[in-house]
């Protein structure tokens, strides 16, 4: 029978070109064989698969495998908030990444945020629309659906916004710009189409996005790659935006500090439509939020009167977290040297650490070095105690500190320090060059340039094109140039005839590494020029003076001194 197999019979392997072809020739072969076509042989078909094949598909097989493993368990990591799981394979990894904090769980209020009074009015105005709708609705008013809450790093926007949520009693969901944008095409829009249904679910609500820049950057005319998927996923927040009406119950929130690179459509009326400003803290604003830190910290001074002293001693501070840190600085100093409480040279010891670093006892000066570093530090004191508009000294020290070797510290602005691996007077040099070209490009202070501002680049920042021309950069260096030459004049001048105060200082130095302001006061007596360095000096001199006194007091400071 055809298909049989004989007993006895072996097998043969070959290979064949072609079916068709191996047909024919057998059929041929038969043929001049003179056997009948009855008696043809016959030929059977069966499919087999040999272990040789399938051993060739076994790493396709495992990397195929691998990557349905791998998009399963992103899918279940980022399916959002509240054990959220998307369906399918690619489900969790379309869905929204942003996280809901409930009412009871916020645990932040307007008590618990310091230092920026005129923002918390100016956002209050939405608490009290999620508070009471109603009373919005029956006069016919519309809520702004949305504000940016703008101002530099550390400022405490993120926490403004979480105490808003905290403030209503709604529930806080929020998520990062950079969330929205993934390697895979498409996941931007649909997460922000996902944000967006899981805000009006749950509204009442705040949704707050941080560093919006991320994907609220301008768009330009070409899109290639990342940046074509961030044009998108804009217009799916500017879509979701404008389909938000003003009875949905949902503000939304966004913070930023680039707030001049974000798209215009995005800050129009209807989508964001009002920029609250989250500015560094005055001396008041340090004072309170030092009150609010203070709080848990176990002390025996007068928190009161330890903020405004402290808020006095750190200006230049940026908010909430700069303070935070001295706070819980002079906490770990204090349990470093096993005290009970915390006292006032534990805060001081703080605002050291984190204006000029950890001091390195290990690192020892030679004494040709430590003897430069002294008459370097001298240098800095005498001359800001003689210059009447410079900063009042609170203290100058040779120990070396992070990546300074020495450092002077004054009250209104942070110390500054000498980085190690630069000259003596390299880093020096860099901030008066700094500050004479702010003072001619950004602060028309130059008669021969005029009232005009020009941009200048942050450090590492490249430029591509300046933005005026070059007879105006040959007269910007040369007014640059001047300026400072009158500045060194005037310095040198000053030291030749202090050259015994600074003999005094440099060698009091040396004894003791580290001078107060009693020290200077003691080796050169009392400052000639009146100065502020209590709290309340300082108030009453933030109340006022005028646009002109402003500009006239800038123009007649040794601002770089």
């Amino acid at each position: 029978m055809p298909g049989n197999q004989v007993e006895g019979a072996t097998t043969l392997w070959f290979s064949i070109g072609s079916v068709d072809a191996f047909e024919r020739n057998v059929e041929t072969a038969q043929m001049e064989a003179g056997i009948e076509p009855s008696n043809f042989i016959p030929v059977v078909y069966k499919n087999e698969l040999e272990p040789a094949t399938l051993t060739s598909f076994l790493p396709t097989l495992l990397i195929i495998g691998f990557l349905i493993f791998m998009m399963r368990r992103s899918a279940q990591m980022m399916g959002g908030s509240g054990g959220r799981r998307g369906g399918g394979l690619f489900g969790g990894v379309m869905e929204s990444t942003a996280k809901m904090v409930n009412p009871t769980d916020i645990g932040v209020a307007f008590k618990d945020v310091a230092g920026c009074e005129e923002a918390k009015i100016e956002i209050m105005e939405f608490v009290n629309f999620l508070k009471n709708p109603q009373q919005y609705t029956e006069l016919g008013a519309k809520i702004p659906k949305g504000a940016i809450l703008t101002g530099p790093p550390g400022t405490g926007k993120t926490l403004l916004a979480k105490a808003t949520a905290g403030e209503a009693n709604v529930p806080f969901i929020y998520v990062s710009g950079s969330e929205f944008l993934e390697m895979f095409v498409g996941v931007g829009p649909s997460r922000v189409r996902d944000m967006f249904a899981m805000a009006r679910k749950n509204a009442p609500c705040i949704l707050f996005m941080d560093e919006i820049d991320a994907v609220g950057r301008k768009r330009g005319g070409r899109s290639f790659g990342g940046h074509s998927e961030q044009e998108n996923t804009l217009n799916q927040l500017l879509v979701e935006m404008d389909g938000f009406n003003t009875t949905s119950n949902v503000v939304v929130l966004a913070a930023t500090n680039r707030v001049d690179i974000l798209d215009k459509a995005l800050l129009r009326p209807g989508r964001f439509d009002r920029q609250i400003f989250v500015p560094p803290p005055d001396i008041k604003g340090r004072a309170s939020i030092f009150k609010v830190h203070l709080g848990p910290l176990r002390t025996n001074l007068d928190k009161d009167e330890l903020s405004r002293k402290m808020a006095a001693l750190t200006p230049g501070f940026t908010g909430r977290a700069d303070i935070s840190n001295v706070c819980n600085e002079a906490a770990l100093i204090a349990a470093r040297d096993a005290q009970k409480d915390i006292i006032l040279k534990h805060f001081e010891a703080a605002i050291e650490r984190v204006v000029a670093g950890m001091e390195k006892k290990t690192n020892v000066l030679q004494p040709t070095e430590k003897k430069t570093v002294a008459y370097h530090e001298a240098g800095h004191a005498v001359c800001g105690w003689f210059l009447e508009h410079a900063d009042p000294l609170l203290k100058v020290s040779i120990i070396p500190r992070g990546k300074g070797l020495g450092y002077a510290q004054y009250l209104p602005r942070s110390s500054s320090s000498l980085p190690k691996n630069s000259s003596l007077i390299a880093y020096d040099l860099q901030k008066v060059t700094r500050s004479a070209y702010a003072q001619i490009v950004q602060y028309g202070m130059n008669d021969r340039i005029g009232q005009r501002v020009y941009q200048m680049p942050e450090p590492g920042e490249m430029v591509m094109e300046k933005p005026y021309s070059e007879a105006t950069a040959q007269a910007i260096d040369e007014e640059v140039k001047a300026l400072i030459d009158n500045a060194y004049q005037r310095t040198l001048d000053l030291l030749n005839e202090k050259k015994a105060d600074i003999e005094k200082v440099a060698k009091r130095l040396l004894e003791r590494e580290i001078l107060s302001r009693d020290d200077m006061i003691e080796l050169l007596g009392p400052r000639p020029f009146k100065e502020k360095s209590t709290y309340e000096e300082f108030v009453e001199a933030s109340h006022a003076p005028s646009c002109i006194s402003v500009v006239y007091y800038l123009l007649h400071a040794d601002i770089w001194m």
